[in-house]
């Protein structure tokens, strides 16, 4: 397997995965309140959102390197 071809699959994996999550979600630690001593945080949950174009085109891309691969191989 090429370097094209290992890279183009990983692209199509990448892509059909972020088809189906629709963000990345991360904890964020929060302050509160800050009196003196006293601090008092809340966890709160952040999400990147993942648009369903940037995974189709990911998926676009991988295909192409796929194609260029075994173009190149085949040549």
């Amino acid at each position: 397997m090429g370097t094209r071809t290992f890279w183009g699959v990983l692209l199509v994996v990448l892509g059909c995965a972020s088809l189906f999550y629709t963000g990345i979600s991360y904890p964020h630690r929060v302050t509160i309140l800050h009196i003196g001593s006293l601090v008092a945080t809340a966890n709160r949950t952040k999400t990147i959102p993942l648009s369903p174009v940037l995974g189709i085109v990911v998926i676009v891309s991988g295909g192409a390197l796929l194609a260029w691969g075994r173009r190149r191989r085949a040549a």
